[in-house]
């Protein structure tokens, strides 16, 4: 294969034939692999790419990653200066609309949010029906999900405004439910919103109001919370978000859509990261443990939870602004000992030629959990708080994919590689399975559900 200008030449070797297929953006249209046939039967190549690592599925104006060089841009704003200066519902509005938002806009935009916060009373009777101990993203998953049978209108996808009122509400009521699910967990009873607090500051009104008459929230607080929610607003064609896509490709409305890319974070591989960290600070212990633990890390036996990510080969640019977060939380909470752990392993991946080597730096994952934790958040809410802050991303991102002429409903291709045609055969005349070939199913079913009491 070679670049000639705007080309790209492929000869297939099986027929000595040459192509030129078009590059656009720096991308081929893998439809174009379709005209490379051995016969006028063949269907034609496709390419062949697990878990979507080089295959671009759209085209997007939201979000610009450079990994390599350490670069997340909003609508071609940095993150560090939008985190420093603009609020969590200015970003928001910047990446749905496209622009930052003057100052009547902003002030209409908040009071939209902010007067659409309350839920139906019939949640709380559906959070009611939910175990105590049931896993707050899988409540969280089931209730955005209903409230598409709360508001008929949402299936309405093709009309501007009522879009935007969908919009609205989901960004508004995720909060609420977030805190309702939470309290909810801990046997508490539901707080209200209260529309004299910024979006960040009702959040954790409704969280952690107890019998005050009027909660007001801790300004560094409110303030740390609603960076984190800029810093978790979006990052481009990640699972979740490509969940959101696809699941919008076949006009669903934006809830059930949003409880589909829910379901994909609550994922330990996606939402749970930060999780996984405060396990692995727990398991270390002291900074005296760390060294053994760094050699278990070499060795391949142990792993460095919160360094390096599948995009970014340079220092996450949100991990930096985290770093600094910490410092203002623990001013409030006080000191945190994971805290002295991390920063030493910071220290070490930052100046070990082993971690250099391999690319590993620190993510945004590595600090927020410490945050949360200091700032009272159980680790089963850090998933639904990554949620919260994502859910203007998803929902610019499902706007954008409805918006765009060139996409159809999400139907990946697949390599078949099983039988080919066989006859049937009757009961009668089937041969027993060998145990060493497959399991029999009641086995499966008995190794992936062990039997548990009903409760």
């Amino acid at each position: 294969m070679s670049e000639q200008a705007e080309t790209l030449s492929i000869t297939d070797n099986r027929t000595g034939r040459t192509y030129e297929l078009p590059i656009t953006d720096g991308a081929v249209r893998a439809a174009g692999l379709r005209d490379i046939k051995v016969n006028n039967d063949d269907f034609g190549l496709l390419s062949y790419d697990p878990a979507f690592t080089n295959t671009a599925s759209c085209r997007s104006a939201i979000t610009f990653i450079d990994g390599d060089a350490g670069i997340l841009r909003y609508r071609g704003y940095p993150i560090t200066e939008l985190a420093e200066k603009s609020s969590f519902l200015e970003v928001s509005y910047l990446l749905l609309a496209g622009e930052l938002p003057g100052s009547a806009e902003l002030e209409t935009w908040e009071s939209e949010i902010t007067h659409h916060t309350l839920v139906h009373e019939s949640i709380k009777k559906f959070v009611d029906g939910f175990h105590h101990d049931a896993h707050p993203m899988g409540m969280l998953v089931s209730t955005v999900g209903a409230l598409s049978t709360f508001y008929p209108d949402a299936k309405e996808i093709a009309d501007p405004g009522l879009r935007r009122l969908q919009i609205v509400r989901l960004i508004a009521k995720i909060t609420t439910l977030a805190a309702y699910l939470y309290r909810h967990s801990v046997g508490f009873p539901y707080v209200y919103p209260d529309n004299d607090l910024s979006y960040a500051g009702n959040f954790l009104n409704m969280m952690w109001k107890a019998t005050e008459l009027k909660y007001e929230p801790d300004p560094i607080l409110e303030h740390v919370m609603d960076v984190l929610f800029v810093l978790h607003a979006d990052h481009e064609q990640n699972c979740s978000t490509s969940a959101m896509r696809a699941i919008g490709s076949s006009q669903a409305d934006p809830f059930s859509a949003a409880a589909a890319a829910i379901a994909a974070l609550y994922g330990p591989l996606h939402g749970g990261a930060n999780e996984q960290v405060l396990r692995m600070l727990s398991e270390i212990g002291t900074v005296e443990n760390i060294p053994s633990y760094v050699a278990s890390v070499k060795d391949g036996k142990k792993k460095l939870m919160g360094f390096g990510h599948r995009i970014y080969k340079n220092y996450d640019p949100r991990a930096k602004l985290v770093r600094g977060l910490a410092d203002e939380v623990f001013k409030v909470t006080g000191t945190n000992p994971m805290l002295d752990i991390a920063m030493e392993l910071e220290r070490i991946a930052l100046s070990d030629e082993y971690f250099i080597s391999r690319r590993l730096y620190p993510n945004v994952d590595f600090y927020t959990g410490i945050i949360y934790q200091a700032m009272g958040f159980p680790v089963e809410m850090f998933p639904v708080l990554f949620a919260i802050g994502r859910m203007p991303g998803w929902l610019a991102q499902w706007e954008e994919g409805l918006l765009d002429s060139e996409q159809k409903i999400a139907r990946p291709r697949q390599l078949y590689i099983g039988y080919g045609e066989r006859p049937y055969t009757p009961m009668e005349n089937r041969s027993p399975v060998a145990d060493d070939d497959v399991e029999p199913i009641a086995a499966q079913a008995a190794q992936a559900a062990p039997a548990r009491p009903l409760r």
